[in-house]
C-alpha cells in the first residue's frame, strides 16, 4: 500500500514517520468501503443493495471520505512500522500522533501524511570507571545491639490485664469518650466506645495520653484541652475541647527477661544470649554494608548521569508515573480511581502530584537506561540456571522452601527479574572495584539506616 516512507529523528527520543499512499490504493480503499455500504443500503425509491453509487456519494460522500481516510492511515501506519528498523519502532505504550489533524482525503489523489511517536531512547554513556566516591565509616557499638534486643523483647512481650495500679505510660487502654459542653452535656455525634490505644503513642484523635496517666480502671474524668493553631487535625486546630473519658480496660506489656531462655525462645539456633547477640551483630553489620554500598552506588550514578547524554521520551515518563500511582494505590489498598477521590477531598489532583513526581521519575529512568548500557558495555550475562541458584540460596538463608519459591518464580515468569538483579549486582561490583573509594566521615549506625528519623 505504501509507496514511500521517510523516518526523521526528532527531539526527546521521538521520530517523525512520513508515508505516501499512491492514488490507486486510495481509490481502491474508497471503492471497497462504498461497495460495503451499498450492499446493505436502503433508500426511498431504491431496492436494498441497488442504490446507485453516485446517489450514495451525494448523500454520504463526506462520511465515506472520512472513514476511508482513517482506514488508509491505519493500514499504512501498520505496514510502515512493521518494516522500519527496530530502533525506529514505537515504544509499546507510545501512541503515534497525526501531525496534520486537518488532513482530508481525495479518492483519486495520493495521500501523504506524517505521524510522530516515541522510540526507545539511545543513551550516550559517559565515563563510569575510575570515578571518586566517598565511603562513610560506620560506627557500631553495643548500644546498637541493645536497641535491637529491646525491640525483640517488645515484639515478644505478652499483653496482660492490669488488675491493680493506675494507668502508666506504655499501658494499653480501652476508653469510652465524648465531647461535652460547658454544662457537661454530651455534644452530638462525638461519642466513641471501646477505643483501644497505647498511652504515649499519640495514636488517637484528641491526643489523650498524659491526661490518662494516673487514672484507675473504671474511673471517669472530664478533661479540658486546648489545641494549637497548627494541630495536625484541622477540625481541632485552635480550639478548646472538654472531653468526658471513661477508662474501661487497662493492660500492660509483660516484657520477657533478657537471658538465655529468651534467646532460645527466639530461635532453636541460639543456646545463649551471647549467641543471639552475635547473630544480631552479624545482621547489623550486613545491613550497614548494604546501606553503605547503596550510598556509594547512588553517588556514582549521580556522576554518571551528569557525564552521560540520554533523552527520556514523554510516553516513558508518563508510564513510569502511572506505575508509581498504581503502586501507591496498592499500598493504601484502594483503586487508582479511589485515590483520585481521596485527593479531591483534600483539594489535590493527580496531575499536580505527577508534576511534583516528574523530575524524580525522569532521574530513575535515566539511571535505569544507563545501568543497562553499562551491563552491555561490561558484557555481563546471567543465565537462567544462575538465577535459579540465587533463588535457592536466598530461600535457604531465610529457611524457606526453595523448590516452592522457585516454582512460583517460574510460574509467574519472574526469572528474568532475578537475572536482571544479578547482572546489575555484578556490574556494580566491577564498577566499584574500578572506582577511587575514599574514606568518609564516621557515622552512627542509626543515622546510616535512618532509624532515628
Amino acid at each position: 500500500m505504501v509507496q514511500e516512507k521517510q523516518v526523521e529523528a526528532q527531539e526527546n527520543s521521538s521520530v517523525k514517520l512520513t508515508m505516501t499512499v499512491p492514488a490507486e490504493e486510495v481509490r481502491k480503499a474508497y471503492d471497497e468501503l462504498v461497495a460495503k455500504y451499498r450492499k446493505d443500503a436502503q433508500l426511498k425509491g431504491f431496492r436494498k443493495g441497488k442504490v446507485p453509487v453516485d446517489v450514495l456519494e451525494r448523500k454520504f460522500g463526506e462520511s465515506f471520505r472520512a472513514e476511508t481516510l482513517q482506514t488508509v492511515i491505519e493500514s499504512a501506519l501498520q505496514e510502515s512500522i512493521e518494516s522500519v528498523e527496530e530502533p525506529q519502532r514505537p515504544l509499546p505504550y507510545a501512541r503515534p500522533s497525526l501531525v496534520d489533524e486537518e488532513l482530508e482525503l481525495e479518492p483519486d489523489a495520493p495521500l501523504t501524511f506524517s505521524v510522530t511517536y516515541d522510540v526507545f531512547p539511545e543513551a550516550t554513556l559517559g565515563e563510569y570507571r575510575g570515578l571518586e566516591v566517598t565511603e562513610p565509616q560506620v560506627k557500631m557499638t553495643k548500644k546498637d545491639e541493645d536497641r535491637e534486643l529491646e525491640s525483640m523483647r517488645e515484639q515478644n512481650a505478652l499483653v496482660i490485664e492490669k488488675d491493680e495500679g493506675a494507668v502508666a505510660d506504655g499501658d494499653i487502654v480501652t476508653i469510652n469518650y465524648e465531647e461535652v459542653d460547658e454544662n457537661d452535656e454530651p455534644v452530638a455525634d462525638t461519642r466513641r466506645e471501646d477505643y483501644t490505644f497505647t498511652v504515649g503513642s499519640g495514636h488517637n484523635l484528641y491526643h489523650l495520653d498524659t491526661e490518662l496517666v494516673g487514672m484507675e480502671n473504671g474511673e471517669t474524668r472530664t478533661i479540658e484541652k486546648e489545641y494549637p493553631e497548627d494541630f495536625e487535625h484541622e477540625e481541632l486546630a485552635g480550639q478548646k475541647k472538654r472531653l468526658r473519658v471513661e477508662v474501661t480496660v487497662v493492660k500492660q506489656r509483660d516484657v520477657p527477661d533478657l537471658d538465655d531462655e529468651f534467646a532460645q525462645d527466639i530461635s532453636d539456633d541460639f543456646e545463649t544470649l551471647a549467641d543471639l547477640r552475635k547473630d544480631i551483630r552479624a545482621r547489623l553489620e550486613k545491613t550497614a554494608a548494604e546501606r553503605v554500598r547503596a550510598q556509594k552506588i547512588d553517588k556514582l550514578m549521580e556522576q554518571i548521569v551528569g557525564a552521560s547524554e540520554v533523552e527520556v521520551p514523554a510516553s516513558m515518563v508518563d508510564t513510569e508515573l502511572e506505575n508509581s500511582w498504581r503502586n501507591l494505590a496498592q499500598q493504601y489498598q484502594v483503586s487508582p480511581e479511589q485515590m483520585d477521590q481521596l485527593l479531591a477531598m483534600q483539594g489535590q489532583t493527580r496531575d499536580a502530584i505527577f508534576e511534583d513526581w516528574r523530575p524524580a521519575a525522569i532521574e530513575r529512568l535515566k539511571r535505569s537506561l544507563l545501568v543497562q548500557k553499562m551491563i552491555e558495555r561490561e558484557e555481563i550475562e546471567v543465565t537462567e540456571e544462575e538465577a535459579e541458584q540465587q533463588i535457592r540460596e536466598d530461600a535457604e538463608e531465610r529457611k524457606a522452601d526453595a523448590d516452592q519459591i522457585l516454582e512460583y518464580y517460574k510460574k509467574n515468569g519472574m526469572l528474568s527479574y532475578v537475572q536482571q538483579e544479578l547482572a546489575e549486582k555484578r556490574m556494580f561490583d566491577t564498577v566499584l572495584a574500578a572506582s577511587n573509594v575514599k574514606k568518609g566521615d564516621k557515622v552512627e549506625y542509626v543515622d546510616l539506616v535512618g532509624e532515628n528519623e
